[in-house]
């Protein structure tokens, strides 16, 4: 029996466990599927109970994946009937906190945030750096990206707000011996450990510190400034060289954490970036118009969503517990924006606005959290890749999942681009042992615009005819190599010296079948060919009817998935950059008196039509040949162009 045979033995049959016609309400409710054991694998919330319960049963077939996958590992189905949306959301987030569903979406953190901590609770509170569950009796700010930043600017509060930051022990000694501990010889703690100050001062200190880490911090420089100025004016001039220097302790404090936004503003700043299978969530706290700290979370998406369910989940598993600010900008608005909007209001106790931010600073804020989000899924990416252990379990699965003699230790990817069959381009991004090697990477354009297929079986046809005239060359094609694979007017590596073990091209069963056929009528039979269709991650074999379906948290789909997305980017990179070039070129065509060889001289004198079109008409006056008439009209044909 074959692998692909096996994974489709031993799953449930969706109807046998389906509801009777008529039995589910039209209420709106929230709902549980159990597999065989009543372990509750996934909970879900609808407006009406009836019409999403029959989306899943009406037609497998159309079904994603990730939701066949969840169907057939349940048994039954259940449901409760709320009265309202706002209820369902409640009710959907205490199932799945309560059960912890596998194919719901959950949120984990990339990494544990520090806050900076102040115990109010105590009776002398202390300021600390802290990690995980939050304690009750102490105020936290941040959470910050790194425990040192928290350090240094503690360092240098702790010059104008000297509270206690040492440990409940070093504190007890201190007050057995009537000794404070160095911080307090150097002014850097009050020392209420030795009675230095009561503890009514030590608390009123902690306040201060609290109310500046608020944002309040005009009133703390304006009263030192004032109490400078004073001290200059009386000839105490080392006291006010000491509040000189608190002054500037307090505004370097402040910039570390730079304005962004106007000082009133306190709001949450979200974003989204996602492939099929995973996304990065990154979070900016802005308090008082300041960025206070920064948050990342990864969530392996087991079902197929949309970017309001993602930013619904997260707001209802973020804002349970965490201080929800009077504003929160989101990518995409909630699918059920007034429930949400009525159950975080009730959970802040007054009026929360979710919003996707359209212009201004709000705008550009979130622009920046995004290529955050991007470079955080990225280095999620390239974490998980670069493992060796987790290459090796990729390549095998892979071997194994498309029946392979042995792990394709290299694969080469093939992407074609294009925009309604104009500027067509393809790519081929080569990775050896499960890691990108760039410097075999190739473009190609392609002749023939007839469409992706034929693209396809065009660069797989220039690609291993180049191969087998190497072989050739080096003498392999007529028994015992006679050489080796390097060229020897260049002493480097021929380009298309090497076979890979595996054939990857963007697309589903056409393409496949396009890649494999332009190899067998090159007589090349030894390279495995497979293509990795986009909408649900399926891959094709030439000739099967039906997909290999790789397990969604497979490293080897991880990996497929990994080489077709950067054969992509590749491909639109050289794409985007051809249009242009083709774009701006026919703008200079059409500059009144400028031939070939005046063309000739500009590119020339500039290296590249990128650095024409950004240079002035006294530049390009500088080119000979070039008037101000023809250097003007340069200039409003190519500025025309972007």
């Amino acid at each position: 029996m074959s692998v692909r045979a096996s994974r489709l033995l031993g799953v449930a049959d969706p109807a046998t466990y389906r509801p009777a016609p008529g039995s589910i309400p039209e209420s709106p409710g929230v709902y549980r599927f159990r597999d065989p054991g009543g372990r509750v694998i996934y909970v879900g919330k609808a407006k009406s109970l009836r019409q999403r319960l029959n989306s899943y049963f009406a037609d497998f077939a159309s079904l994603h994946f990730r939701t066949q996958s969840m169907l057939t590992t349940a048994a039954r189905v259940d449901w409760t009937v709320v009265r309202t949306e706002v209820e369902a959301l409640q009710l959907e987030y205490s199932w799945i906190k309560e059960f912890d569903p596998h194919f719901n979406v959950k949120y984990r953190d990339d990494k544990s945030y520090p806050y900076l901590a102040v115990t109010m609770g105590e009776d002398f509170p202390r300021v600390q750096v802290l990690r995980g569950a939050k304690r009750k009796g102490t105020r936290y700010f941040g959470p910050y990206s790194h425990a040192w930043a928290i350090r240094e600017t503690v360092d240098l509060l702790l010059r104008v707000f000297p509270i206690r930051s040492c440990s409940a022990g070093v504190f007890k000694r201190a007050g057995q011996i009537g000794r404070p501990c160095l911080l307090g010889y150097i002014d850097k703690c009050s020392a209420p450990c030795v009675g230095r100050v009561t503890p009514e001062e030590h608390r009123a200190l902690a306040e201060d510190f609290c109310d500046f880490m608020a944002g309040n911090t005009t009133r703390f420089i304006k009263r030192l400034e004032q109490a400078m100025r004073e001290a200059a004016a009386t000839q105490e001039y080392e006291r006010a060289a000491r509040l000189r220097d608190d002054v500037q302790a307090l505004q370097k404090a402040l910039e570390k954490q730079a304005v962004v936004l106007g000082d009133a503003t306190d709001c949450d700043v979200i974003a989204l970036a996602e492939d099929p299978l995973e996304a990065a969530v990154q979070v900016f706290y802005v308090r008082g118009g300041r960025i206070r700290g920064q948050r990342g979370w990864v969530v392996d998406k087991v079902e197929e969503t949309s970017p309001g369910a993602l930013v619904e989940h997260f707001l209802l598993q973020m804002y349970s517990e965490a201080e929800i600010p009077r504003e929160i900008l989101v990518p995409a608005l909630p699918p059920d924006h007034d429930a949400v909007l009525e159950l975080l209001g009730e959970q802040r106790g007054a009026r929360v606005d979710v919003r996707v931010p359209q212009r201004g600073d709000k705008k550009s804020l979130m622009e920046t959290v995004e290529r955050n989000a991007k470079e955080a899924l990225t280095q999620h990416k390239l974490r998980r890749s670069s493992d060796l252990t987790t290459r090796g379990k990729a390549l095998q699965e892979i071997a194994d999942a498309l029946e392979l003699d042995q792990a394709p230790l290299r694969i080469e990817c093939y992407d074609v681009s294009h925009i309604q069959g104009t500027n067509v381009v393809a790519s081929m991004v080569v990775f050896e042992d499960g890691l990108a090697r760039k410097s075999e990477y190739r473009r190609f354009q392609i002749k023939s615009a007839e469409g992706d297929v034929a693209s396809i079986h065009e660069v797989i046809t220039r690609r291993f005819k180049r191969y087998l005239e190497e072989r050739s060359a080096t003498g392999e094609l007529g028994g015992e190599p006679v050489g080796e694979p390097i060229d020897p007017e260049t002493g480097r590596p021929r380009k298309f010296a090497y076979p890979p073990n595996l054939v990857v091209v963007d697309g589903g069963p056409a393409q496949a079948a396009a890649a494999h056929r332009a190899l067998a009528e090159l007589g090349v039979d030894d390279v495995a060919v497979c293509g990795l269709a986009k909408r649900l991650e399926e891959v094709w074999l030439p000739g099967d009817d039906q997909p290999v379906i790789l397990p969604r948290s497979s490293e080897g789909l991880y990996l497929l998935q990994r080489v077709r997305d950067e054969a992509h980017r590749f491909a639109i990179t050289y794409h985007r950059a051809k249009r242009s070039r083709t774009l701006k070129e026919s703008a200079l065509d059409e500059v009144p008196g400028l031939g070939p060889a005046r063309r000739q001289a500009l590119l020339r004198h500039f290296g590249s039509v990128k650095r024409l079109s950004d240079a002035t008409a006294e530049e390009i006056r500088e080119v000979p040949g070039i008037g101000p008439s023809t250097a003007e009209a340069i200039v409003a044909a190519l500025q025309g162009e972007r």
